[in-house]
């Protein structure tokens, strides 16, 4: 958690106009090996790991099960939402084919800009690198996601056990072993999400946006992550 404060002050000093604290994880604090610092693993295997001579946040699919939540899940739940954890812990497993990450720095966002990169490097099953945000205590959460196996950007809703596709675009091209960027744009009840820089996709939510924010996957994705950024608007 200090390794990600550290960041984000550095990267505020150089914060917009406005005044805006933005919120910077470039993993580059952390340790090759170990369990990220800056985000609680919920479902998955989640390892810091490298691509070369950088330090990238690795969801290793190789290791997944179905079902299988993340170590320790119950005490990380409790330190995420207190006593409202059990709720929570009941929703994430039923969601256990979906390993997602929470990023520890920002504890609601609401409106703003949600960015990473990625670079899909495994998986039989599926490929996604995902956006998670809204995530409630009770464990309910969107998630947008590009996978270079379908060639599209989907906007999911995990809701009360079940997941529905909100909002779908086809050919979004993020082919394996390459890096791409994708961003998540929030205005109230207005989304938009882009992909290396283009916009494909523009939504309104039945409701505005409120909760936590993350990294989601799917299944034996084997995925590198890095350069996560927070810009919540001002």
């Amino acid at each position: 958690m200090a390794a990600a404060v550290l960041l984000v002050l550095s990267f505020a000093s150089g914060a917009d106009e406005a005044g805006a604290i933005s919120y910077l994880e470039d993993f580059s604090s952390e340790t090759v090996a170990a369990p990220p610092v800056s985000f609680t693993p919920a479902v998955g295997n989640w390892i810091i790991g490298s691509d070369g001579d950088n330090k990238v946040l690795v969801v290793d699919g190789s290791k997944w099960q179905r079902g299988q939540a993340a170590a320790g899940l119950a005490d990380k739940a409790r330190t995420l939402y207190g006593e409202r954890y059990a709720e929570f812990l009941d929703n994430v497993k039923a969601y256990a084919y979906f390993p997602f990450a929470v990023y520890k720095a920002v504890e609601s966002f609401s409106n703003g800009r949600i960015s990473m990169r990625f670079k899909s490097i495994a998986g039989r099953i599926d490929q996604g690198a995902g956006i998670l945000f809204d995530l409630k205590p009770n464990g309910d959460y969107y998630a947008l996601r590009a996978n270079p196996l379908e060639n599209n950007l989907v906007l999911w809703r995990f809701k009360h056990g079940r997941r529905s596709s909100v909002s779908w675009v086809r050919h979004v091209r993020t082919p394996s072993r390459q890096w791409h960027s994708i961003s998540l744009q929030v205005q109230g009840r207005k989304i938009r999400g882009l992909v290396n820089g283009k916009e494909y996709m523009v939504h309104e939510l039945p409701d505005p946006v409120k909760g936590r924010v993350g990294i989601w996957t799917k299944a034996d994705s084997v995925v590198f992550f890095d350069d996560y950024k927070v810009s919540p608007a001002p």
